[in-house]
């Protein structure tokens, strides 16, 4: 599992940078009190030619979005983020990290309605390794469906990837963890499956991929559509329908998607072996082809990649 967070020297804020123990904001900050604040999540690799980061343009303009749909668009364009984005990680020093755009609201009001709050925009980069452990991608994780439901289409924006909608999947994964499980199968409100607490979910049924449709209460995630665009590449039907949560337990192969977990097997849910109960054929032939683009080590025919 992730363990505590390692740290860089430097944090791009606003067109400098500052040290990572300056980074700070005040209690009273709209972020701190309200959870006024937009993020992504990226990773960069190590590969042949270099360091590369994996579709940073898709999530800066999904960053762009979320900032849209909470009225708190920054200065900054996506092309300046863009460089941003690199010049921390040169600044820092890494050739494979992840990297955590923020766009949050300051301190100026104790009111919900921000106009005195200022906008402030930071970059943080940080080495991270697998985020469900080192040996997930090949042996898998064992789940549980979540006792807390997604929320309902037009409650929270879930389209927006917004600090205040993970309050939600942190119970989902204390919930599981506590229960003996690595992660967290989120149910919508009308009980059909939706996500995981930061993942989105794959299912393979009669050697087809299936995943759950995009119905307001999921994430639209980066890695999915990734592995919707190989898994068409490599002639597999892909199927985006209803997933009732009994499909769940007669699947052939599981895995989740997502930047952090990128494409990680699911072994079991509810107890209940997925399949052989490891890593299935199509999930592993995935896998590999997408760590082998993002890795530099696969032809990059979509143009995903950002060079240093």
């Amino acid at each position: 599992m992730a363990g505590r967070l390692a740290s860089s020297p430097w944090i791009w804020k606003d067109g400098d940078f500052i040290r990572w123990e300056d980074a700070n904001v005040h209690i009273l900050s709209l972020a701190v009190q309200f959870a006024a604040s937009v993020f992504e999540g990226v990773r960069c690799y190590g590969t042949p030619r270099g360091p590369a980061v994996f579709r940073l343009h898709d999530h800066l303009r999904r960053l762009a979005t979320s900032c849209r749909t909470y009225r708190m668009e920054p200065e900054h364009s996506i092309e300046e983020l863009t460089e941003a984005s690199l010049a921390t990680i040169r600044k820092n020093e890494l050739t494979s990290c992840y990297v955590r755009p923020m766009v949050l609201r300051g301190f100026g009001s104790a009111s919900m309605h921000p106009e005195h709050s200022p906008i402030e925009t930071y970059i943080p980069v940080w080495p991270w390794g697998a985020y469900l452990g080192d040996e997930a991608l090949e042996k898998g994780v064992d789940v549980c469906v979540s006792s807390w439901n997604r929320p309902r289409p037009n409650t929270i924006p879930s389209g927006a990837k917004a600090s205040g909608n993970y309050i939600l999947s942190a119970l989902m994964v204390m919930e599981a963890r506590s229960r003996g499980y690595a992660e967290a199968i989120g149910l919508g409100p009308g009980g059909l499956v939706s996500e995981g607490s930061g993942q989105n979910l794959f299912l393979v049924v009669d050697g087809e991929v299936v995943t759950p449709i995009l119905d307001g209460t999921s994430l639209s995630g980066i890695t999915r559509h990734s592995v919707l665009r190989i898994a068409e590449a490599e002639g597999i039907v892909v199927r985006e329908q209803l997933v009732s949560r009994e499909m769940l337990y007669g699947a052939d192969e599981m895995f989740f998607t997502g930047t952090a977990s990128e494409v990680t097997p699911i072994r079991s849910v509810d107890d209940l072996q997925v399949g052989d109960g490891r890593r299935g054929p199509l999930t592993e032939r995935i896998q590999r082809r997408f760590l082998a683009v993002a890795r530099g080590e696969a032809p990059d025919e979509w143009g995903w990649l950002t060079y240093l």
